[in-house]
C-alpha cells in the first residue's frame, strides 16, 4: 500500500558540474527502478543544473531546507515558491543537523512543514534522539513529542501526503546503524503516534524511513520490516554505484 521512497541527502556537498555527472550516471543505473519513488536533494546551487539532468529520468529533486515566510528580509533563505520554480518536489525539514547546528526548533519545523505544503512540496520530516537520550530509555517521548509538534494542526491528508524520517542521531554519519529491529521498533512507535493523533487509517498511509548509516549491504533487511518504508541515504548516496545498489534493493 505504501510505496518505498529512498532519498539521498547531498549535505554540503558537490558543484553543480560533480551533481550532474552523479545524477547522470545514476539516471543510467537505476533506469528500471520503478518500485519505488527515489529522491536526490543537492545544495541550492546545484538544483537548476541537477534539475536539467534529471529529465527523462525517473529520479525526483528535493532540496535540503526552506523558508516558512513567501519573502521579506530573510537574507540567505528560499521559498517554496523558489523551490517549485527549480522543479524540486520534496523538502527536507528539521534534520538533526538544522537542529544542531542552526537553531531549528519544533515550533520552525511546523512552520516549515506547513509552508512545504502549501507551496505544494512534499515535506521530509526528520525526527530523531540522541545517544544520551537512547540510553536514558526517552527516545519514545523526544521522537513522540517532535512528530506531534511537526504535524500540529495539519489535515489527515496532509499527513498522508508527507514522509516521516526517522534518523537517531546517533547514527549519522558515524558508522554506527540501528539494528533493522531498533529502526523498525521507532517507525513502528511512530506510526501509532500519528493514528493516535490523525486516525489509523492516516498512519497506514504514511510513509515513513529509516536514515543512518544506511548503506548497500543492510537496506534489504531495512526494508524487510513491517513499519520502515524507505531510507534516508546520507554519505553513500554520493555514489551513483552504491547509491543504485540501494536503490534495488
Amino acid at each position: 500500500m505504501r510505496k518505498p521512497i529512498i532519498a539521498g541527502n547531498w549535505k554540503l556537498h558537490n558543484t553543480s558540474s560533480q551533481g550532474v555527472a552523479l545524477v547522470q550516471e545514476l539516471g543510467k543505473l537505476t533506469a528500471d527502478a520503478k518500485k519505488v519513488d527515489i529522491v536526490v536533494c543537492p545544495t541550492f546551487t546545484t538544483l537548476t543544473a541537477v534539475a536539467n539532468a534529471l529529465h527523462g529520468t525517473n529520479i525526483h529533486l528535493g532540496a535540503q531546507n526552506l523558508h516558512w515566510e513567501k519573502k521579506g528580509a530573510f537574507t540567505g533563505e528560499v521559498t517554496a515558491e523558489m523551490l517549485r520554480d527549480v522543479c524540486c518536489e520534496y523538502v527536507l525539514v528539521g534534520h538533526s543537523e538544522r537542529r544542531q547546528y542552526f537553531a531549528e526548533t519544533d515550533e520552525t519545523v511546523n512552520k516549515k512543514v506547513k509552508a512545504a505544503l502549501e507551496g505544494n512540496l512534499v515535506p521530509i520530516v526528520c525526527v530523531g534522539e540522541s545517544l544520551e537520550e537512547r540510553e536514558a530509555g526517552t527516545t519514545e517521548v523526544l521522537v513522540g513529542k517532535q512528530v506531534k509538534a511537526a504535524l500540529e494542526d495539519l489535515t489527515k491528508d496532509q499527513v498522508a501526503s508527507l514522509v516521516i524520517a526517522y534518523e537517531p542521531i546517533w547514527a549519522i554519519g558515524t558508522g554506527r546503524t540501528a539494528t533493522a529491529d531498533q529502526a523498525n521498533e521507532v517507525c513502528a512507535f511512530i506510526r501509532r503516534t500519528v493514528a493516535e493523533v490523525f486516525g489509523q487509517d492516516t498512519a497506514d498511509k504514511t510513509r515513513i524511513q529509516y536514515g543512518g548509516s544506511v548503506k548497500a549491504d543492510n537496506i534489504a533487511e531495512l526494508m524487510g520490516k513491517s513499519d520502515i518504508d524507505g531510507a534516508l541515504v546520507g554519505g553513500a548516496s554520493l555514489d551513483a554505484v552504491g547509491f543504485s545498489k540501494i536503490v534495488k534493493f
